[in-house]
Order: structure tokens, then sequence, then C-alpha cells
């Protein structure tokens, strides 16, 4: 179960349409970088939206093997199921702060009298498929340096294209997220850096974009792995 910190009265605004879905339902809770937010299989009795950080939903195999489903980032609703448990485990990868509301009330007050709220209820769900929808197609591409182009342009895109992308995730979680190695990872952003179609600033975490158009024609390039 979340733990309340503050009253979201006080809270900052965040960068979406929370500010419509009826604040009264919603608490603020903070986690730490690697705190899990809710596990597989406990029960999805609430609703969960990103104020500031990044999360991860995940399913650890039996042979140690993870599998990372989704990334959400600031704005993005989380924890929605069709069912009453959660099929992944949500966990913080930076520190980060959610806004979270009892799935069951909040619905039950948008059904009654807030239509303008539960279309934008309905909009960041959809939203949330959105992302899961390019996650398969993602995983869909032929060749490593595809996969890498396709998650580096997704995630400037949902950051809104800044000048310089930091990405709350590290090599590792890309990996789990691309169902690649983690030196397949490095290997294809090298080629991309030594190309100056990107560089990086500070640390590995820190991109910069030189071309966006040049990146997304190296989805029809061949793979030089392949050669």
């Amino acid at each position: 179960m979340p733990v309340r910190v503050g009253a979201n009265k006080t809270a900052k605004p965040v960068p979406s349409q929370l500010s419509e879905l009826g604040r009264a339902f919603w608490s603020e809770c903070k986690y730490r970088g690697g705190a899990k937010v809710f596990g597989e299989a406990e029960p999805a009795d609430y609703l969960y939206q990103i104020r500031e950080g990044a999360v991860r939903t995940c399913k650890q195999f039996s042979d140690g093997r993870r599998q990372i489903g989704a990334f959400h980032l600031p704005g993005d609703i989380f924890g929605a199921e069709d069912g009453g448990v959660h099929r992944f485990t949500a966990e913080a990868i930076v520190n980060t702060t959610v806004w979270v509301a009892k799935r069951q009330s909040l619905f039950a007050r948008l059904a009654k009298s807030d239509i303008a709220a539960a279309n934008n209820v309905r909009h960041l769900v959809t939203r949330t498929l959105e992302h899961v929808e390019n996650h398969l197609l993602l995983l869909g591409r032929r060749n490593s340096l595809e996969k890498v182009v396709a998650f580096l342009l997704e995630v400037d895109r949902r950051l809104g294209q800044p000048d310089v992308m930091v990405l709350p995730m590290g090599r590792r979680d890309i990996a789990d997220y691309l169902g690649m190695t983690l030196e397949t990872v490095s290997r294809s952003l090298s080629v991309f850096r030594d190309e100056r179609i990107l560089s990086f600033r500070e640390t590995n975490r820190k991109i910069v974009l030189h071309d966006r158009s040049k990146l997304a024609e190296r989805v029809c390039q061949p793979d030089p792995e392949r050669r």
C-alpha cells in the first residue's frame, strides 16, 4: 500500500491533465530509486501518475532473466489493470514522486459527475496502451541498431525533443527493455557516436541527438553485425 507523504493541495502541477482528474482523490507518494511501487500478483487497488522521476514495469523469470515491459515517464498513468491483480512489478528507476488514487473511488466519482476528467483519464490510459504497442513494434525490428534507434526516437519524442536528452534508465534497463545484451546496446550507441549522429554529455545518460533525420534513416539500413 502506498504511503501518503504530502497533501495534494500543495503539490506542484504535473505536465498532464492531472489537475482535472478530481484532486480530492489523489495523494502524493515518494519512492527512492530501486524501490518497489507494487509487485506482480499484488491487488491492483490504486492508480498511479508520475509527477517526477520514472518507473519501470517488469517481470523476473526463474532463470534470472528480466523483461522490462514499459518505462513510465512524467505525466504517464500506470497501474491500470483489467483484472484485480497486477501482472507486472513496478519499480522506481530514480527518486520518483507519484500521485496515487484509490482506483474504485476515482472511477466511481468520474462515472457519476466528471465527464471531462473521465475523458482525460481515458486519454492517458490510451496513451499507455500506445506505449505498449510501440514496444511490440520495437521488439519486431530486424536488428539491434534498428531497436536502439526506435528506442532513442521514442524517448526523445516523449521527453519533448530536448536539446539534451537525459535518460532516467541505464543501459542494463535499456537492454532488458529491448531484449538485447548490455554489450550490444553499448556497441550500438558507440556506432552512432562514431558517426557523429549523437554525443554524450558528462555521463552516458545525457545524450545529444545531432541529426534526428539521419538517425531515423538507420532503421532501413543493414546492421554491421550481420555483414
